[in-house]
């Protein structure tokens, strides 16, 4: 097997705009520009690993979703209950959409983050004053309805060039059947397969 090609890039931050606008065109979502905006910067600043994980006593570990939602409910004021909310909603993003392949191993699966990530965005949304915090409402407002489509762009992002195995088309169909994921459902039918709907699935799955 050729060893896998390396990717030099000059600018981080020009280059996933670049990549992130093609695979959003891709899958054929529209989000606004200003949404499109906060993503890029999100990857840009979760690509270093220090900005993902946090120190803790047993060393740097991210942080639970449960711990960053309890953090949030606990807040003494209502900016630091908006920061543990974004934190946790980014969060939720990054890793669904990077590292969705890893849960397979995992009690927790990414439909768990897709949840609590929509949600905390959501309830940004709906909460952050008027004065000043309207276009970012705004962003967390779109984010929240389209977290599952932004989710599978991300994962196209993440796996280019990737050569699915075996065990990749079962957790393609997982995924599909958890979240509802349009892109797992599209890879599976390029690699001749056809999935049952869900519905049917489910109903097969009980017999």
């Amino acid at each position: 097997m050729s060893a896998p090609r390396v990717q030099l890039v000059a600018n981080l931050k020009e280059y996933f705009k670049d990549a992130l606008h093609a695979v959003l065109a891709n899958q054929h979502v529209a989000v606004e520009g200003e949404t499109e905006h906060y993503v890029v910067n999100l990857l840009t600043l979760f690509v270093r690993s220090e900005a993902l994980f946090e120190p803790t006593a047993a060393g740097r570990r991210m942080k639970p979703l449960a711990i960053l939602l309890a953090e949030a409910l606990a807040a003494g004021s209502r900016d630091e209950r908006n920061r543990s909310l974004q934190r946790l909603g980014d969060v939720s993003l990054f890793i669904s959409g990077f590292l969705a392949r890893g849960f397979a191993r995992r009690l927790v699966d990414v439909d768990y983050h897709i949840a609590m990530g929509g949600s905390a965005y959501g309830t940004l949304a709906r909460t952050l004053p008027p004065r000043g915090g309207r276009a970012l409402a705004q962003v967390f407002a779109e984010l929240a309805e389209k977290f599952q489509p932004m989710v599978d762009a991300l994962n196209e992002l993440s796996e280019a060039g990737y050569a699915h195995s075996q065990q990749d088309v079962l957790r393609l169909y997982e995924l599909w059947f958890k979240t509802g994921s349009r892109r797992s459902y599209a890879l599976l039918k390029r690699l001749g397969i056809e999935p049952l709907g869900r519905a049917e699935a489910t109903l097969r799955s009980l017999h």
